[in-house]
């Protein structure tokens, strides 16, 4: 019987439906496939509720993300699913890794919360970096950005591999980063400026992906950001990193890493 004093469980979530005694995988890494999703994947399906009956409504969007991993889009008053956000901002975005084979056999994420309007310079910087088209109509006066407040995930990383998240578990913690936030921008640009060939290395022997003009487009406490025209790769630092000099240490060790195979 159901303790109607207990809490509600968080959105998206199972409890109570895996099999007695179940055990996931060992090699079954449900963070860290979660918040590789999170920082990879460039657009995904927004469920948004109808505005006049409450049905799920939804629809394929562009997807950045914040710098503790927070997801946000951009998207015109115009659109459907801005007017249904309008109206209720309850929302859930599916992102999911594509390749050869079953579908169902790839990784995806649903992250589940509440969309909220948001006008920062960062927002802007970060989405056009991952989508550079975007500024033939980033700044038209009907479209603004909307970032999700996650409340929960749930992963399903392929059979017997699924996991019900926190937002604490999925996002990166930026207490005692103010240095490193400030600095971002600069880290950035100096690295596609002067350290290309470094950048190019992390992408193919750090990450395993093929050539390609890469560049970075995100820096945050746990890791590096990276894009060569419609793909990504995110690569995870060793240890948290809050501040200019140990970024610079961390990227330096990185590349000698890369270079040396």
């Amino acid at each position: 019987m159901t303790d109607p004093q207990a809490p509600l469980p968080l959105p998206g979530t199972m409890p109570g439906r895996l099999p007695e005694g179940a055990a996931p995988p060992a090699d079954f890494t449900p963070v860290e496939v979660a918040k590789n999703l999170l920082r990879s994947i460039r657009a995904g399906t927004l469920a948004t509720l109808d505005r006049h009956t409450g049905h799920p409504f939804a629809s394929l969007v562009n997807v950045a993300t914040d710098l503790d991993g927070a997801p946000f889009i951009l998207t015109s008053q115009l659109s459907t699913h801005t007017a249904n956000l309008e109206t209720d901002g309850r929302a859930s975005l599916l992102l999911a890794a594509v390749g050869k084979g079953d579908p169902l056999a790839h990784p995806r994420l649903t992250v589940l919360g509440t969309m909220e309007r948001s006008a920062t310079p960062r927002l802007r910087r970060r989405f056009l970096a991952r989508h550079p088209k975007s500024a033939l109509y980033v700044d038209f006066a009907d479209f603004a950005f909307w970032r999700l407040g996650v409340v929960s995930a749930h992963l399903n990383g392929g059979f017997a591999r699924a996991a019900d998240l926190a937002a604490a578990d999925i996002l990166t913690d930026l207490a005692g980063a103010d240095e490193l936030v400030a600095t971002e921008e600069d880290a950035i640009a100096h690295m596609n400026a002067d350290h290309a060939e470094a950048v190019r290395l992390y992408a193919t022997r750090l990450a395993g992906e093929e050539e390609g003009a890469w560049r970075v487009t995100g820096v945050d406490p746990e890791g590096l950001d990276l894009s060569s025209g419609d793909r990504t790769a995110r690569i995870a630092f060793p240890t948290r990193v809050t501040g200019a000099g140990p970024l610079r240490a961390v990227l330096k060790a990185l590349a000698d890493r890369a270079r040396a195979g």
